[in-house]
């Protein structure tokens, strides 16, 4: 670091100089405080007697002392049937502006805004719409007023037929004044124009300040989609006879059998954070539960800094018993994400349209029954785009994402199987395909050009596995319980393994795997 420039004798060195004009700046500020204080006690001298009294301030903490019969209506709910009633509502205060003698201010209910408006009248008095100025952003307040129709749309806010005059005004829960980032900036479409005209919040602000970035309507609005993936995911499979089960996530070896695990101490040894449910969903159907699915934390330590990749992400995982085939898994997947694509886009429409406000993007699209492509198909498609890889290459993220372009721009679909991948980049326990031993009865599919799942036949006979895990020089003792869960007999079984953040993230069409993690954890963030 450069050195303060030396003091020349009776001059002050550049340190000094910025210390004192630091000083300065203070005292400047205090007494401009001190006098902005004294102006608003003068002012409230003047402000006559106080005709709202008892009727605005701050609520002592509730403790739960009493039951009012107050009924607080939502806010989505008012609108023009509702004109001239009085309700009272509580929502946080998104913003407000005072003039003279009247504000105006927004209140904000998860995704939906209102505007309210007080001003001096005959049951307001000054004090009480000073008051109302004064209250910080983000604080939560309640609000008795008298919905009143307006003649021009409120285009601001959700609610934009009607606004409420103010009688009453009770904070609830008081903001710090001091926001480490505001709202509006964090829920601001992002445009080229915009440039430098706005503040624009950065991904480490957010997740540092995540639970006022959570607050934005996009971020509730990927969070509610998110719920919905879940529920669909297990409501589609509770419908074909699957059972739910729950999976240790503390293990004794690596789940996978390699690298890429947390070691973590137990007791007098140490364990390892499951990098899958597999063993446990394969062990369920030796347990005859049929069909099984789970849904839980998965956990990987890769050193993976990418917009894709979490080391704590949660897996919807399945695992499922056939009579004949594995396609008749591979089906049963495939009409799970048309059913989940279908839910999501009746049941969560708003939401879309919420964070496609935000953040544009092409609504998703789909196949009933779904697109199924074979690997060689794949490879032909990518080599006469002039992509350069040979027959038993695994597919690269570039290559995954042109594969993506090429496939909507045949089949318009930005969902597809992609069936029979090499053997040689599928891990030991895959069943090789009978008919090409180059080839396997594995699968995976993509949504917008990127992998969402990954699954196959497994490898149920014990003999064959062990044969398998060798060839793939595996140290057996390090999967002795896995290979011994085969040896009293398996139906023959296929399954697969779902990223929940990825699959939001896609099919909303997000850069970023962080905007649908609640609480990311990646190899830099582990708080908050």
């Amino acid at each position: 670091a450069s050195e303060a420039a030396p003091a020349v004798d009776g001059e002050k060195s550049d340190t000094q100089k910025k210390r004192e004009a630091k000083k300065a700046e203070k005292a400047n500020k205090k007494a401009a405080h001190k006098s902005d204080e004294s102006k608003d006690q003068e002012e409230a001298k003047d402000d006559g007697p106080d005709v709202s009294s008892g009727k605005y301030g701050v609520q002592e903490m509730n403790q739960s002392k009493e039951k009012p019969s107050t009924v607080l209506t939502s806010v989505k709910e008012l609108g023009i049937k509702m004109s001239e009633k009085t309700v009272t509502i509580r929502g946080r205060l998104h913003t407000s502006r005072a003039k003279g003698k009247q504000c105006f201010f927004v209140i904000r209910q998860q995704q939906v805004t209102v505007q309210c408006l007080a001003f001096v009248n005959e049951f307001v008095s000054k004090q009480m719409v000073k008051f109302i100025a004064h209250i910080s952003k983000e604080s939560i307040v309640d609000v008795e007023a008298v919905i009143k129709k307006v003649d021009e749309k409120i285009e601001s806010c959700t609610q934009q037929d009607v606004e409420l005059h103010v009688n009453q005004v009770w904070v609830v829960s008081a903001s710090d004044p001091q926001l480490p980032l505001q709202i509006e900036d964090a829920a601001r479409k992002v445009t080229e124009e915009d440039e430098g005209t706005f503040a624009r919040v950065n991904q480490d602000t957010r997740l540092d300040n995540r639970v006022l970035d959570l607050r934005t309507p996009t971020n509730q609005a990927i969070f509610r989609l998110e719920a919905g993936v879940c529920q669909l995911f297990r409501d589609t499979l509770a419908k074909k006879g699957f059972v739910e089960i729950h999976t240790p996530k503390i293990i004794s070896a690596a789940s996978e059998g390699g690298a890429g695990v947390f070691k973590v101490s137990y007791f007098k040894g140490s364990a390892f954070l499951a990098q899958s449910p597999q063993l446990y969903k394969q062990m369920a159907i030796a347990a005859d539960f049929d069909k099984v699915f789970t849904v839980g934390g998965v956990f990987r330590a890769e050193d993976s800094n990418t917009h894709r990749h979490l080391t704590e992400f949660v897996g919807l995982d399945l695992e499922m018993a056939f009579k004949f085939h594995y396609h008749e898994v591979l089906e049963t997947i495939g009409d799970l994400f048309t059913m989940m694509f279908r839910g999501l886009r009746d049941k969560y429409s708003s939401e879309i349209v919420t964070v496609c406000q935000q953040f544009p993007s092409e609504p998703f699209k789909f196949l009933d029954p779904p697109l199924r492509l074979e690997f060689p198909e794949a490879v032909e498609m990518l080599k006469e785009a002039g992509v350069e890889m040979g027959e038993e290459d695994d597919l690269s993220t570039p290559a995954e994402k042109l594969l993506g372009r090429l496939v909507r721009a045949k089949y318009d679909t930005d969902f597809f199987i992609l069936d029979k991948f090499p053997l040689a980049v599928r891990p030991f326990y895959t069943m090789p395909c009978p008919v090409d031993g180059k080839y396997s009865n594995s699968y995976d599919m993509f949504m917008r050009g990127e992998e969402i799942l990954s699954g196959a036949q497994r490898i149920h006979n014990p003999e064959y596995l062990t044969e398998r895990a060798k060839h793939h020089g595996v140290e057996l003792n390090t999967i002795a319980s896995y290979i011994d869960s085969f040896r009293y007999g398996c139906p023959p079984h296929a399954g697969g393994g779902i990223g929940m953040e990825r699959v939001t993230m896609l099919y909303l069409g997000l850069d970023n795997i962080r905007k649908t993690s609640m609480f990311p954890r990646d190899p830099k963030r582990l708080t908050p």
